[in-house]
C-alpha cells in the first residue's frame, strides 16, 4: 500500500459483540486502513452468552498492529485513539496479575432473569429509572456481576480481599493498553445499574443492593477530554498517543451522525436496531417505554442525555429467515424476494424471540407470523420478515415523540440493513420522514474517531459536520389511509404475541 504523506491520523478502536476492529482515520475522515478479527462466542447454557477477555485483548492488539503495518504507519504517526464497545459486558480480572476469573459475560446474556425480576418485585421498575435511567432488566451489568460474585468463589474472594477489578470491555482494554489505568466513561457506567446518571457518580445505594465494593469500580471520565485516560502502552513501551475517547457503541454512533442538537435521532441496524434521540442536558424519564441513558460528555461542558430504544431483532431476524426457513441463500437475497410482492398481503412477523424489548418490554410475549391465507407466498413472509424491523422502528420512534413533544422530521441510519433500499424506503414511508444515509456508514468507529480528533485538536467541530455528510435520502411515498392500516395490522399482531 502506497502510504500517505498526510503524517498523522487518528486511530479507532471498535471492540464489537462478534470481533474487534482497529481503523485509521486521515484528516479528511476517509477510512486509510483497517483490520477486523472476530472472537468466540461461547453458550454454556440455555441463555447463557460468555466471551474470553483475554481472547478479545489479543484480537485488539492483532488489529491494532497488523492496520500499522498494512497502512506503512507507525504508532507515533496516530495523535491519538478512541475506543467505542458492546456496553453492558462485563469481566472481573485479578489487578495484580491481569488475568481474569472468569469469562466475560456479554450483554445478551439472560441468566438473571430470576434475579431481577426479584429486584422489580422488591423495588419496582421506578426505584432503578430514578436514579439510572434504566429498569432491572438481564441487559444491564449490575445483575452480572452480581451473579458472578454470588456463583464464583474466585469471584467473591478476590473482591473481599481487594484484589478484583470491575468493568465493562472499554475498561479491560484501556487498563492493558495503558498503564493499567482503570478507568471508563459516563455511556457506559450508565448501562451498568450502578451509576447515577443524575449526580453522574456510583450509586452507594445501588452498590449495596449488588454487592458491588466501589473500590473495584472505574473511575468515570468524561467521554471526550482532551486530558485523556492514558497514554497507549505499545509493545512494552510508553508512546505519546493519548486514549482520550471512550463511548458506548451506540453513544458512538448519534456522535458519529452529527446528532448534536437536541431533537436529532440515529438508528443503527445491525444484529439489533437501536434508536437514540438527543435530548439535551436535562434528565427526565420516558413515560412510554423508553431508556434514558447519557448521550456523550466532553470536558467541562454539560453532560448531554439520550432517550434509546431498543430492538432485540433486526438484521438477525433476516439470517433466522435465511438459515431456519431456508427461502434465500444469503441475507441481501431478501430484498430481491420481498420485491415480487407489491405489499405484506396481510401477513405480519413479531420477532419476539425473547420477548419484546423496547417500548414494550414483555419478556412473555411470544414470536409469531400471522395474517396466512391461501393468497400468502414466500414474496409476502420476506416482506413482512423485513418490515418487522421497520414496524419495530415505528413503535420507538412513536415513543419519543410522545416523551419530547417533538415532530421527528428526519431520521439519520446506519448499519448493515441500511444497503437494503426497499426497507430504507418502507421505513420512511411508516415514519412519514426523511430517512438520511450517510456517506461513511461506519458511524460507530467513527465517532470514537470523531471524539478523539476533536479532544486533540486534530478536528473542529465545524469540521466533523463537513466530513459526515449525507448519501442517500428516502423520501415518504405512502398515503395516509394505506399508512395507518398498516400500522393497525401490526398493532393487532403484537396484542396477539402479548396474549399469546
Amino acid at each position: 500500500m502506497v502510504k500517505l504523506q498526510t503524517n498523522k491520523y487518528i486511530g479507532a478502536i471498535d471492540q464489537g459483540t462478534t470481533s474487534s476492529r482497529f481503523i485509521i482515520f486521515n484528516h479528511k475522515g476517509d477510512i486509510v486502513c483497517s483490520t477486523q478479527i472476530e472472537h468466540k462466542q461461547y453458550y454454556p447454557n440455555p441463555g447463557w452468552v460468555e466471551q474470553d477477555p483475554t481472547e478479545i485483548l489479543e484480537n485488539t492488539k492483532k488489529a491494532i498492529n497488523k492496520t500499522l503495518s498494512k497502512a506503512s504507519i507507525s504508532v507515533n504517526e496516530l495523535v491519538s485513539i478512541g475506543i467505542t464497545n458492546q456496553r453492558e459486558t462485563v469481566t472481573i480480572w485479578d489487578k495484580h496479575t491481569g488475568k481474569p476469573l472468569y469469562n466475560a459475560i456479554v450483554w445478551q446474556d439472560t441468566r438473571t432473569a430470576e434475579l431481577c425480576e426479584k429486584l422489580d418485585n422488591k423495588y419496582g421498575k421506578n426505584f432503578f429509572r430514578e436514579k439510572t435511567g434504566l429498569p432491572p432488566a438481564t441487559y444491564f451489568s449490575g445483575s452480572k456481576i452480581k451473579w458472578l460474585i454470588d456463583n464464583n468463589s474466585d469471584v467473591k474472594s478476590a473482591l473481599r480481599n481487594d484484589n478484583a477489578l470491575i468493568g465493562t470491555m472499554d475498561s479491560w482494554l484501556l487498563w492493558n493498553l495503558t498503564k493499567h489505568v482503570h478507568a471508563t466513561d459516563v455511556t457506559n457506567a450508565g448501562r451498568t445499574l450502578l451509576y447515577n446518571i443524575r449526580d453522574f457518580d456510583w450509586d452507594d445505594e445501588l452498590l449495596d443492593i449488588f454487592s458491588v465494593p466501589r473500590s473495584a469500580l472505574p473511575e468515570v471520565k468524561p467521554s471526550i477530554t482532551p486530558k485523556g485516560y492514558g497514554k497507549l502502552v505499545w509493545k512494552g513501551k510508553e508512546t505519546s498517543v493519548m486514549i482520550n475517547t471512550v463511548l458506548g457503541d451506540q453513544q458512538a454512533a448519534l456522535f458519529g451522525q452529527n446528532c448534536y442538537i437536541k431533537g436529532e435521532a440515529k438508528s443503527t441496524y445491525g444484529t439489533g436496531a437501536f434508536l437514540l434521540m438527543n435530548i439535551g442536558h436535562d434528565f427526565y424519564l420516558s413515560e412510554n417505554g423508553l431508556l434514558t441513558t447519557p448521550a456523550y460528555s466532553i470536558e467541562d461542558k454539560e453532560p448531554v442525555y439520550a432517550l434509546e430504544g431498543s430492538i432485540a431483532l433486526a438484521g438477525s431476524l433476516v439470517q433466522w429467515f435465511r438459515d431456519n426457513i431456508g427461502l434465500i441463500k444469503q441475507s441481501a437475497d431478501i430484498e430481491t424476494l420481498a420485491s415480487k410482492a407489491s405489499d405484506n398481503g396481510g401477513v405480519y412477523c413479531v420477532p419476539a424471540f425473547s420477548g419484546l424489548f423496547a417500548p414494550y418490554w414483555n419478556s412473555n410475549a411470544q414470536g409469531l407470523i400471522t395474517g396466512i391465507t391461501h393468497y400468502s407466498n414466500s414474496s409476502h413472509l420476506a416482506r413482512a420478515v423485513l418490515e418487522a424491523t421497520a414496524y419495530q422502528t415505528y413503535d420507538v420512534f412513536k415513543a419519543m415523540e410522545a416523551d419530547t413533544g417533538i415532530e421527528l422530521k428526519q431520521l439519520k441510519v446506519d448499519g448493515g440493513m441500511t444497503v437494503n433500499s426497499l426497507l430504507m424506503q418502507f421505513l420512511s414511508d411508516i415514519l412519514e420522514c426523511e430517512v438520511i444515509k450517510p456517506k461513511i456508514s461506519e458511524t460507530t468507529c467513527l465517532g470514537a474517531a470523531f471524539g478523539s480528533g476533536l479532544a486533540s485538536g486534530f478536528w473542529s467541530k465545524e469540521e466533523l459536520l463537513l466530513i459526515q455528510k449525507r448519501d442517500i435520502a428516502w423520501e415518504p411515498k405512502g398515503s395516509k389511509k394505506e399508512i395507518d392500516r398498516l400500522v393497525n395490522g401490526w398493532q393487532r399482531a403484537i396484542r396477539k404475541s402479548i396474549t399469546v
